[in-house]
């Protein structure tokens, strides 16, 4: 079965979408709930799934948190928000698991990609929250741009004992086709053993020209991780609803597919499945 280790929901009735702006994004003004993912999943043949936070509110994490109690499909929550630039982050996170569907939290993010400082994973306070978040068992999700990717490094470098996942490859400019200081930042940051990404297609169909991609285009990219990283060390996710930007549930699990044809059955049902399980405790 596969594993979806990358997904949203959200009602802006309930808790307001700010980031949700302009007219790229209009189409995301509405609500998606699990009642609109479940026949995509029933679709692409049957998953699992991890349902991953959009806000920097932590209001938000309980309500996920139900939300994977009450469906059998969510398997884990992961990339709830916190304010890591607090004290007291190891009592948070005991207090979260207390609430109900507490079981299900695998995760904590932030979304660096809004910092303006570059390095802001390096601050001493956040640095002390990541490293309770390992000490909590936890994995830190890694939303960042490719110019924070060298902060990402010295981060996961600077913590051996915390697993980093890197959202969306680190939304490389799939766009304007540039690669180099990408793969650069992504291989150095793949050789430290406590890390994995979440292509292949994940996030990278809304990198690249808006209602032109094509799997050729994600190639490059997807090649660099797949090397990089290995199977072992890659998931697949959707970012739905977000991906329906450029491309349905659908086109984008059949995309993924596609790039990792290369792998034997093996290494792609560690892609599809077995790292997801493994690096969230699924």
């Amino acid at each position: 079965m596969t594993v979806d280790a990358h997904h949203h929901v959200w009602e802006p009735s309930v808790r307001s979408q700010d980031w949700i702006t302009g007219p790229r994004l209009q189409s995301l003004r509405r609500e998606f709930t699990m009642d609109d993912l479940l026949p995509e999943a029933r679709a692409a043949g049957g998953c699992r799934t991890v349902l991953v936070q959009t806000v920097t509110i932590s209001e938000e994490t309980p309500e996920l948190l139900a939300l994977a109690a009450a469906h059998d499909l969510i398997a884990g929550v992961a990339g709830c928000w916190t304010d890591l630039t607090r004290p007291g982050l190891a009592d948070e996170l005991a207090r979260l698991r207390e609430q109900p569907g507490g079981q299900f939290l695998k995760g904590v993010r932030h979304q660096v990609q809004g910092e303006p400082d570059p390095a802001w994973l390096l601050r001493t306070d956040v640095q002390r929250s990541l490293a309770a978040v390992a000490d909590a068992g936890l994995v830190y999700d890694l939303a960042v741009q490719p110019h924070q990717l060298p902060a990402c490094i010295r981060a996961a470098a600077s913590l051996p004992r915390l697993t980093f996942v890197l959202d969306h490859a680190g939304k490389p400019p799939v766009a304007s086709g540039r690669l180099e200081s990408w793969a650069r930042d992504v291989r150095a940051l793949a050789a430290l053993p406590n890390t994995v990404c979440e292509p292949p297609a994940s996030g990278l169909v809304t990198e690249a020209a808006p209602a032109i991609w094509s799997v050729d285009d994600l190639r490059p990219y997807t090649d660099v991780v797949l090397d990089a990283f290995g199977p072992g060390r890659l998931m697949f996710g959707s970012d739905w609803p977000v991906c329906t930007l450029a491309a349905s549930y659908g086109d984008v699990l059949a995309a993924a597919r596609a790039l990792t044809a290369g792998p034997d059955a093996t290494g792609r049902g560690e892609v599809f499945g077995a790292t997801a399980t493994r690096v969230y405790g699924l």
